[in-house]
């Protein structure tokens, strides 16, 4: 497989990972009375400077799957 192609995978693998890390963050501090917008002016974007607009994709977003057939294809090209 050519490298670009590699390459694009390590930087959606590095992506995902980002984005587990900002959806633990806004579970962390997500409550019944406290709306999202509040929990990402507050607590995610001081940390990670992201749009209102790009938490929603990433609350949309089946990390663990697209993590998974990442995990495979990456495996598919060691062997």
């Amino acid at each position: 497989m050519p490298v670009s192609n590699q390459r694009s995978l390590g930087i959606q693998k590095n992506k995902l990972l980002r984005y587990k890390l900002i959806k633990e963050l806004y579970q962390k501090h997500k409550t019944e009375d406290i709306p999202t917008t509040v929990v990402w002016r507050k607590y995610i974007y001081p940390v990670y400077p992201i749009s209102r607009t790009t938490l929603y994709e990433i609350l949309c977003t089946p990390i663990t799957i697209e993590l998974k057939k990442i995990e495979e294809l990456s495996q598919k090209i060691a062997s």
